[in-house]
């Protein structure tokens, strides 16, 4: 285990060296047992965000991955 903060263990960068962290990463490292329920968090923070006059979607981009599911097709799942 590293001597780093876990919030720096989960810590990635963009290509133009901006630092983010991952929802689904931060869902777990905050002990969050459903995701659904950390969505819920993500939309009150998108909230606050409008109210202090910024534009979510310049802090909360929505990021998907193709996953597999049991048919062995792909689906959308944000990220």
């Amino acid at each position: 285990m590293s001597d780093k903060p876990i919030f720096e263990e989960i810590k990635h960068f963009n290509e133009i060296d901006q630092e983010y962290w991952s929802a689904r990463e931060l869902y777990t490292v905050l002990e969050y047992i459903k995701w659904d329920k950390f969505l819920n968090v993500i939309d009150k923070a998108k909230k606050a965000c409008k109210n202090s006059g910024q534009e979510p979607k310049d802090h909360f981009p929505r990021v998907e991955k193709l996953v597999k599911i049991g048919s062995g097709a792909n689906r959308d799942n944000l990220v």
